[in-house]
């Protein structure tokens, strides 16, 4: 008989699962109590795990740089959350980098290579090698003017122009800003360089060389009038002087040759010193030039040609700078040493031709004093680094004549991408068609690295030429862009006949008797008498368009097309002696501006005048329209404008005029 309120399932002994619950249960209390849990009273709260220390940051500043090849950058790491600060640089992952991608040192100041590229600059903590940061470099060649004619083609654009248009270059809102006294007359052009670090600072500098033989560094926006710095290469009192342009002078006892200029040569007033315009090398920020000196010691007197690399921010001398200009080749022309070889002499050399800095090399060209014989046109080209000779041309090297002056009315040698080099030579013999080397009134090709006539071009009717003071080497060269149709490789060349060649630079044409028809055109290019006025310096090209100013002539356009020169347009004033080198500002293809400077011969004031590329019929401003707040002061002969970052820059005599946008 079952008891009543008694499940049968509750009597006997608990069941297994039962059991091991309560141990648990036991055992966890008896855990507490041993831990000090089980104080009557107290409520136990369960901690948080501990926080994981906090990791190690790096960070790189500035976390991006734009520079040029010749400026160092600081760079600077922070370590966070650690007590060692400490950190290992890294350039392109190359622990310190190397000379090929820029060397970083353990303070992190950074010197770039001397080619363009963008880097990476790594910091990575000592503490902690698994933490590092990093910044970006980009490495740029130095920006502007750096050259004559603004490129190595001869082009004479400056497509970077954002500021000058053609609706506000006007004499209302465009005019000169400032001027800068120099100590001479400036016959080479200004160059202009872009964020050059001087005295800790960057700033834009125009360069100037004069004829008293000194070279200036100015900032180009005027915010100090003072030079940045100023090099001379005379020295009075000790006998080291610029010479003067009727040199009838020898000291007490001279024997040797003749003096340089002798009276009654006024080619360059009043003193010869720099005449051809310097080269920068935007690598390394290298200024050379050729400065002529007279040196007198005692009863010893030279003349001498020197070529002097300057460091741009400094104007400190290069290693190897100021060496006297010698060579010799192969040929029986005077001056010879007897042994049949001629001698380059500086006494009757002229250095006006414009130096070309070439692949590594630097070529600078030579003509004379007002013809004053015996002398010769040359080509000497220089290793850029250490200034050591590496070769030389000689025009006319076999031929008692002589002559064959490279002029180019201070325009400089053209290369193109390959490195050849183009010259136009002038006056004087030429055999070379019946297997002779002397290559007077010539436009000559001379192959990369080795200054041997690759190719060459002879007008026709160079006798008359010859006989008539008809130099072809009164103009400069200009390599023209590649184009599309017709031979894609041109040049224009133009001299004193006043005739205008377009040559294939890749088939010059060499000599053929009786007419110019081999080559790709010729025409008179202006109107004066025959039709053709005489054109000394280089013309420019633009978007498709060449322009020239002859004497006597009107500022003339000329369309490119189809491997072909047609006559667009013409301004409605004209250029007296010697005309006009145009040059170009615009940004790329728009707002194209075309500069041209009227001199009038040397002494008249000079004046700017600039003109609508799209039509040179349109002038848009002249200095004379305000000529007392914008003359650009006494003109020099030849004398081309700079454009660059909003400014127009232009050597007179005894100063460089700067214009610009008024305030």
């Amino acid at each position: 008989m079952e008891t009543a309120g008694r499940h049968p399932e509750m009597t006997g002994s608990p069941r297994p699962e039962t059991r091991i619950f309560f141990a648990l249960v036991l055992l966890a209390v008896s855990t507490f109590v041993s831990c000090g849990g089980g104080d009557s009273g107290d409520i136990a709260a369960s901690s948080p795990p501990p926080s994981p220390p906090p990791q190690i940051g790096v960070t790189v500043a500035p976390s991006a740089a734009s520079i040029s090849t010749i400026q160092m950058q600081p760079f600077t790491a922070t370590v966070v959350n650690s007590q060692n600060p400490a950190v290992t640089w890294k350039v392109d992952g190359i622990p310190g980098g190397n000379s090929s991608v820029g060397v970083i040192a353990a303070d992190g100041l950074y010197t770039p290579p001397l080619t363009e590229a963008s880097h990476s600059i790594t910091a990575t903590s000592v503490a902690d090698p698994s933490k590092s940061g990093a910044a970006s470099v980009a490495v740029k060649f130095l920006g502007g003017v750096l050259t004559y004619h603004n490129d190595n083609a001869r082009t004479g654009q400056y497509l970077q122009e954002t500021v000058l248009t053609p609706t506000n270059v006007r004499s209302t809102t465009f005019g000169r800003l400032f001027t800068f006294p120099v100590d001479g007359y400036v016959y080479a052009q200004p160059l202009y360089v872009s964020n050059v670090p001087i005295a800790g600072q960057l700033r834009n500098v125009v360069f100037v060389a004069t004829e008293h033989n000194s070279v200036y560094a100015f900032d180009a926006d005027g915010t100090t009038s003072a030079p940045l710095w100023h090099v001379s290469f005379i020295d009075p009192a000790n006998g080291i002087t610029t010479v003067p342009f009727q040199d009838t002078a020898s000291p007490p006892g001279y024997t040797g040759p003749g003096p340089v200029i002798p009276g009654g040569c006024g080619d360059l007033t009043p003193e010869i010193g720099i005449t051809g315009t310097p080269v920068i090398d935007p690598a390394t920020g290298t200024l050379y030039v050729v400065a002529k000196t007279k040196e007198v010691s005692g009863a010893n007197i030279a003349y001498e040609h020197r070529l002097h690399a300057l460091d741009i921010r400094t104007g400190i001398s290069r290693p190897g700078s100021g060496q006297a200009l010698q060579a010799s080749v192969p040929g029986t022309t005077l001056p010879n040493d007897g042994n049949g070889n001629v001698l380059f002499q500086s006494l009757r050399q002229n250095q006006r031709a414009a130096l070309l800095l070439n692949n590594g090399v630097v070529s600078v060209a030579f003509s004379s004093h007002c013809t004053i014989r015996p002398y010769q046109g040359w080509v000497l080209a220089y290793d850029a680094v250490t200034l050591d000779i590496l070769g030389a041309f000689n025009v006319v090297p076999n031929d008692p004549k002589g002559k064959g002056g490279i002029w180019h009315s201070g325009g400089g040698p053209a290369a193109d991408a390959n490195g050849n080099v183009f010259i136009m030579t002038g006056d004087g013999p030429f055999d070379a068609a019946s297997g002779g080397n002397n290559f007077s009134d010539s436009v000559l090709k001379l192959a990369n690295g080795s200054l041997t006539v690759a190719d060459y071009f002879t007008p026709h009717n160079h006798l008359t030429l010859e006989t008539t003071n008809a130099d072809l080497s009164s103009g400069g060269p200009l390599l023209l862009p590649d184009q599309s149709v017709g031979p894609p490789h041109l040049m224009v060349s133009a001299g004193k006949q006043g005739v205008i060649y377009l040559l294939n630079r890749d088939n010059m044409g060499q000599f053929q008797a009786g007419s110019d028809s081999q080559i790709v055109q010729s025409f008179p290019g202006g109107g004066c008498g025959a039709g053709a006025c005489p054109i000394f310096g280089t013309p420019a090209y633009f978007n498709g368009m060449v322009y020239t100013a002859a004497v006597q002539d009107s500022l003339r356009a000329y369309s490119l097309s189809a491997g072909r020169l047609s006559l667009s347009g013409q301004s409605s004033n004209t250029f007296q002696w010697p005309g006009a080198t145009p040059a170009i500002s615009a940004n790329g293809s728009s707002n194209g501006i075309v500069w041209a400077l009227e001199t009038n011969g040397s002494g008249a004031p000079a004046v700017l005048r600039a003109y609508s590329a799209a039509g040179v019929s349109s002038e848009l401003y002249n200095s004379s329209q305000n000529p007392q707040r914008d003359n650009p002061g006494q003109a020099v002969k030849f004398t081309v404008p700079t454009i660059a970052n909003g400014k127009v820059y232009v050597g007179a005599q005894g100063q460089l005029s700067v214009f610009g946008l008024l305030p």
